[in-house]
């Protein structure tokens, strides 16, 4: 069994977390997996997160009661302005990433990998507002105007949406194109903008 752990705090942009577990669980409890998956959310208290713009969802666990993690999502979202101040979240990210199969982020919580030093050497990216600052502290090369990024063991996202990408491509890791496929099928996702952005 795969285990997908999607981390919470106070501030998490919704989609950054929510999409990837859309995803992943969408994967994990389709007919016939090609491999056993599991997802869950986990927080420092295992208490209820208010997320960015004001959804509230309690986590599956604490990081005291979480079982062993193969992959770890870090969301972004304004929240990791203050985790990357706090050492005992980072020491925690840094201990579990060390096990992990795969480390992931979406959008600023590439910030948080970076201050963990997760990133260092390496190619990234994140919310395209902070690539600039992030290319000024960062250890890691900072690339813009792209989804996601593989490094390694590393996968990074860009904003938002973005994270959507990289999970139906890491399904595609774990139990093959043709499957992601059909997850993407199950999830209809197949982005059609009404507006398209002007530059």
């Amino acid at each position: 069994m795969t285990s997908i752990a999607i981390l919470l705090f106070d501030g998490v942009e919704e989609l950054d977390a929510v999409g990837p577990w859309e995803v992943f669980s969408w994967a994990a409890k389709e007919d016939t997996p090609p491999v056993p998956l599991s997802v869950f959310t986990v927080s420092r208290d295992g208490g209820p997160v208010t997320c960015g713009k004001g959804m509230v969802i309690t986590p599956d666990h604490s990081f005291d009661t979480a079982p062993a993690i193969d992959i770890i999502l870090v969301p972004g979202g304004k929240g990791t302005r203050t985790l990357i101040k706090d050492e005992a979240m980072l020491d925690w990210v840094r201990k579990t990433a060390a096990d992990c199969t795969w480390v992931t982020s979406v959008c600023t919580g590439a910030m948080v990998l970076a201050q963990a030093g997760l990133t260092k050497g390496r190619r990234i990216t994140t919310y395209h507002d902070v690539v600039g600052p992030m290319r000024k502290w960062a250890d890691a090369e900072v690339l813009s105007d792209v989804r996601f990024v593989r490094d390694g063991n590393l996968v990074t996202s860009a904003g938002v949406s973005a994270g959507i990408d990289m999970a139906l491509w890491m399904v595609g890791q774990l139990a093959g194109a043709a499957y992601a496929r059909k997850v993407q099928q199950g999830i209809e996702y197949f982005p059609a903008p009404p507006y398209l952005y002007e530059v």
